[in-house]
């Protein structure tokens, strides 16, 4: 059997050959993340992982010797698998590299390189584990399964979390597909990933039941065409709805980094924003006139807005009677007004239409080397700098609040990738009310708000200017996406390049504005549905479903010994 053949020649290699055969599997499951956007290849492309996670299977099967060697076999194994999958889907980090080139470009190929080799770690961690509560038999996806999904969720959890393209993000398209993450969320998402796509590695097995490898693999067939049937009724029973009496206009600038960080170019970048803000999509509608929100992307500006009376005049002269302005910012520090500017917030400001400030939501969640360097002094003093050049580095939020817009609902601000947490995008007490508000406190949960109320939508404002024309945007956009489905919350998201867009909680996208384009979005606001199983539960589903995995692969190894 050709299968068995492979599986024999993939047990067997050693050496360089093991390794190159790791990489290139990872390399080959990272595919899907590159094709984004393009609606017919993904609508195939979810299928590639299933030749790249049996390979890990047959890795761990031949992570051979005494137990230490095994476990440490197979760790190395998975980085490289890791290594691959993340090399290949974080290729894009080093345009950032690039924006100013004669400062950082010499970091380009070591940012490329170390990013995907530290996250790699984990992936090894994975496999090592899963080497340790290895079985011979189909159990043994499930040990890599609960392994592989522990290690990912602790990725996304310490030192300050990145669960970018954890593998539960191959199952996000199509969406039909992707309604699974209302009730488990994206890591029930990445265990279900790599329980299905590694079972296929069971159809090799020699030496079992006559019939076993066949049930599994019905198993695994069976949970994809519940999950499509799943998302299939979610999508077909649920139709969009709208808040009445909210006209949202999102404003995509595209500008390039070196004029929107500029402070000569103040002028031309408010132009730019006062004149798209101006346009608008329906012919009888003229200036901002019938529009009640007016959105403007990330780090709007290349000065602290409160401290610039003409530039407050010009939105003051722009804004209607009843539009009101939600908008990225630097704010300063609270100082004194000819103090020097040291550090700053990376804000978002709601604006009336007498310039008042009426809101300010401080970004808490910062990116580590783009808005901080870990150790701040020590790096700085042997001349290193974040990628925004702000010396010390930005100032973190002490906690994450609902924002209150007059005329439309309360909704939730989330800055950049602060909308890639799963969970930890809407804040602990509004996800569960009285009991996480109370018991949270004590057990030191993070952002926790002081308010049970769950916000009506959630508004993302991100620059993901620094990334150009590649894949990064668009994983940006599909992890936003995510949050929506998962939270059973409505998406409004700005971007400075792209993308923007409004997207319902059921994950479908009302409009957008494709990546690297200048234009507006005039839109109504989609209506949230009744906190999803996830809202509700959190990461307590996966908890148990791991429980479960493990104790049936323990007993597994227990009846086989």
């Amino acid at each position: 059997m050709k299968l068995t053949r492979v599986a024999h020649s993939v047990v067997l290699a050693w050496g360089w050959r093991r390794a190159t055969i790791a990489f290139f599997a990872g390399a080959a499951a990272a595919l899907p993340l590159l094709i984004l956007g393009s609606r017919p290849a993904e609508m195939v492309a979810w299928l590639i992982p299933f030749v790249s996670f049996p390979a890990a299977v047959w890795l761990i099967d031949g992570a051979a010797g005494n137990r230490i060697h095994a476990v440490f076999a197979a760790g190395a194994a998975g980085w490289w698998f890791g290594f691959g999958y993340f090399l290949v889907s974080l290729y894009w980090v080093g345009n950032a590299f690039l924006v100013d080139a004669r400062t950082f470009g010499w970091l380009l190929p070591i940012a490329v390189v170390a990013l995907p080799a530290g996250l790699a770690l984990w992936t090894a961690l994975g496999f090592a584990v899963a080497r340790l509560i290895w079985t011979p038999g189909p159990t043994r996806i499930l040990a890599l399964a609960v392994a592989v999904t522990a290690a990912e969720w602790l990725r996304g959890h310490l030192f300050s979390g990145f669960p970018w393209n954890t593998f539960g993000y191959l199952l996000a398209s199509p969406l039909w597909l992707a309604q699974g993450a209302a009730v488990v969320g994206i890591w029930g998402l990445t265990f279900a990933a790599i329980a299905i796509y590694a079972t296929p590695a069971v159809l090799a097995d020699e030496k079992v039941e006559t019939k076993q490898p066949w049930i599994v693999a019905g198993l695994a067939t069976s949970a994809i065409v519940a999950m499509a049937t799943f998302g299939a009724i979610r999508l077909g029973q649920n139709q969009t709805a709208f808040v009445s009496d909210v006209r949202l206009r999102i404003v995509q600038p595209n500008l390039q980094q070196d004029e929107k960080f500029n402070y000569s170019r103040k002028q031309q970048v408010l132009s730019r924003y006062i004149d798209l803000s101006n346009r608008s999509t329906d012919p009888n509608s003229t200036g901002t006139r019938g529009v009640t929100h007016l959105i403007w992307p990330e780090s709007a500006f290349p000065f602290f807005l409160t401290r610039e009376a003409d530039a407050l005049a010009r939105i003051v002269a722009l804004l209607e009677p009843n539009t009101v302005l939600i908008t990225g910012g630097i704010r300063p520090p609270d100082v004194r007004p000819n103090a020097s500017i040291r550090r700053a917030y990376n804000s978002i400001y709601v604006v009336g239409h007498d310039g008042s400030i009426l809101s300010v939501y401080d970004k808490v969640h910062l990116v580590p080397f783009g808005e901080y360097l870990p150790f701040q002094g020590v790096l700085e003093q042997l001349g290193l700098r974040q990628l925004t050049k702000l010396r010390g580095g930005f100032i973190a939020g002490n906690r994450r609040l609902n924002q209150h817009a007059p005329g439309a609902p309360d909704f939730l601000p989330l800055v950049c990738y602060e909308i890639i947490f799963p969970g930890d995008a809407v804040p602990h007490a509004q996800r569960a009310g009285w009991a996480y508000e109370h018991v949270g406190r004590y057990v030191g949960w993070p952002f926790v708000s002081g308010s049970g109320e769950r916000p009506a939508w959630m508004l993302n404002l991100t620059n993901d200017g620094w990334f150009g024309i590649s894949a990064g945007p668009q994983q940006h956009f599909q992890q936003a996406r995510m949050r929506a489905i998962e939270e059973g919350l409505p998406l409004v998201r700005a971007a400075n390049t792209g993308i923007s867009a409004v997207v319902d909680p059921f994950g479908r996208v009302i409009t957008s504005l494709p990546l690297g384009t200048q234009g507006v979005l005039d839109a109504s606001l989609p209506q949230s549905i009744a906190a999803t199983p996830y809202a509700r539960a959190g990461d307590g589903t996966l908890g148990a479903v791991l429980v479960i995995a493990l104790v049936v692969v323990i007993w597994s190894r227990r009846t086989r010994h």
